[in-house]
């Protein structure tokens, strides 16, 4: 049986291959990294206030938001990398913290991801958290959120509900990822080309990701849905 010793020899000491997540350190023009940690504190703070809230009204909800935000750091370390972009795709996840806790969930839980992926793994820069955490907890979240507030007042399975509620929050993130790296490059190509580029780039890879998120996504819902409809904020 492996010590703790062996397993963290295993994780950080053996040589392995990096693999790119998220956008790296120094990518990003510290001008435009300012700004997006400027947009993503304007909704992250009401958003960190209202779960606050939440959470202090109905206390047993804290474990669901402690296993769903596990759930998306999970997801979120599956790499499958980017032909010729040099950088990986991976499942959001966030839509299942939305689906049980609403807005503010999946964002405060997309964040919290990040910082732990950052600061611990080295996935994704510092500098570029704020371009990170915008793209895929607060672009990934709303529109999860989206989808949800359109489709729960609809006699649409509760499966077919969920699955859009993770495919547009995964198409969603990576759609955002392509722009702010377009905005990052532009400069001997012009904002266009280069945006195109990084969407051929992701598209073989982001594709399947975000149907088989969706899957994922609306199996969760439909298996909540039977076996405890209390914990879907559209039930609540």
């Amino acid at each position: 049986m492996l010590t703790v010793f062996q397993l963290l020899f295993i994780l950080f000491l053996l040589p392995k291959n990096a693999l790119a997540m998220h956008i790296a350190e120094g990518v990003i023009p510290f001008s435009q990294a300012l700004l997006w940690f400027i947009a993503l504190f304007i909704v992250l703070i009401p958003s960190f206030l209202k779960l606050s809230r939440t959470l202090k009204e109905h206390p047993e909800k804290k474990a669901v938001f402690a296993f769903a935000t596990a759930l998306v750091f999970l997801l979120s370390m599956l790499p499958i990398p980017v032909p010729f972009a040099g950088t990986c795709s991976h499942p959001v996840g966030v839509s299942l913290v939305v689906m049980l806790l609403g807005l503010a969930g999946g964002i405060v839980s997309g964040f919290i991801v990040l910082i732990l992926q950052a600061f611990l793994l080295a996935h994704g820069g510092v500098s570029s958290l704020g371009a990170n955490a915008f793209s895929m907890a607060v672009v990934g979240s709303l529109f999860a959120y989206l989808a949800l507030s359109l489709l729960k007042r609809t006699s649409l399975p509760v499966f077919f509900v969920g699955f859009l509620m993770g495919l547009l929050s995964d198409w969603a993130t990576y759609l955002t990822t392509a722009l702010q790296l377009s905005l990052a490059l532009t400069g001997q190509e012009p904002f266009t080309a280069i945006f195109i580029k990084a969407i051929l780039a992701f598209l073989p890879t982001q594709l399947p990701i975000g149907i088989l998120e969706g899957l994922l996504a609306g199996s969760i819902a439909s298996a909540l849905a039977k076996r405890r409809k209390d914990l879907l904020i559209w039930e609540v």
